[in-house]
């Protein structure tokens, strides 16, 4: 505990100078670019609440990254406020965060605050008191596989935490299926094929997103998507490659991540 109360105390000096955010800001939900995903959201990501992200099977790991490294910028688009990444230090040693590709993904480093934690209990504990503070623009917390710590009790503390802070909370889970929760949504994320440009040349980052539950919203639903770094929009897979080339492009979800972008 002494060893969250440090880590926490250095997160709270990081966030300071950057604090930034607007609480108009708080009510609006996050429209995310995606036509289709956007109306079955009613008009976005809900601001505010606690979202599951599942890369459930460990070789998406990357996917459930990047997933949840684009809608953080889709969160903190508007204002400049810091992004804060919970991790324990056993994912970090395993598959450390990569700078360069969050930048590829539009990441200002300035404002990403990462906090290593030595196991998930402590990370459930520091990211309840890093929700609540409301100059956070979103906070990613990332659990391997099942832990104890995680019940539904935990869950709940961190739903509340974010209903009443209007921060954006992404519960990231690796390698693990889900359990009752108190998340207002839950998405399951899996590597995709890019669809190629011109010449051959590498698509755009492109993930197979499954949209399972929906509190108090209609739920059901799985698109292949695809990451448009400028305009820091999520749009259908294949979108850039017809408009670049002036051509229909047809993709189905699915596929194995060939076009996979670390991040992770």
């Amino acid at each position: 505990m002494i060893e969250s109360r440090k880590i926490l105390e250095m997160l709270r000096q990081r966030i300071a100078p950057l604090e930034r955010l607007r609480a108009s800001e708080t009510a609006l939900p996050i429209a995310i670019g995606h036509g289709e995903i956007d109306a079955r959201l009613d008009g976005g990501l809900a601001r505010g609440r606690m979202h599951e992200l599942f890369a459930s099977d460990e070789k998406d790991e990357g996917a459930g990254t990047g997933f949840a490294a684009m809608l953080m910028l889709r969160v903190a688009s508007r204002v400049a406020t810091p992004i804060v990444w919970l991790r324990q230090e056993e994912a970090e040693a395993k598959a450390p965060l990569h700078g360069p590709g969050l930048v590829e993904l539009g990441f200002d480093p300035a404002n990403l605050v990462l906090g290593l934690l030595p196991d998930a209990l402590s990370v459930l504990r520091v990211a309840v008191e890093v929700v609540r503070c409301v100059d956070v623009g979103a906070v990613v917390i990332e659990l391997w596989r099942s832990p104890r710590a995680l019940d539904l009790t935990a869950s709940r503390r961190l739903a509340v935490a974010a209903e009443g802070s209007g921060v954006t909370a992404l519960l990231l889970r690796v390698a693990a299926e889900p359990t009752p929760s108190a998340a207002h949504t839950r998405w399951h994320v899996r590597s995709a094929a890019a669809v190629p440009l011109a010449a051959n040349a590498p698509g755009f980052p492109t993930l197979d997103v499954e949209l399972s539950r929906q509190r108090g919203g209609r739920a059901g639903g799985r698109w292949c998507v695809e990451w448009d770094r400028d305009e820091a929009i999520f749009r259908p897979a294949g979108y850039q490659a017809a408009a670049l080339s002036g051509a229909m492009v047809s993709v189905s979800a699915g596929g194995s991540g060939s076009a996979r972008q670390r991040t992770g």
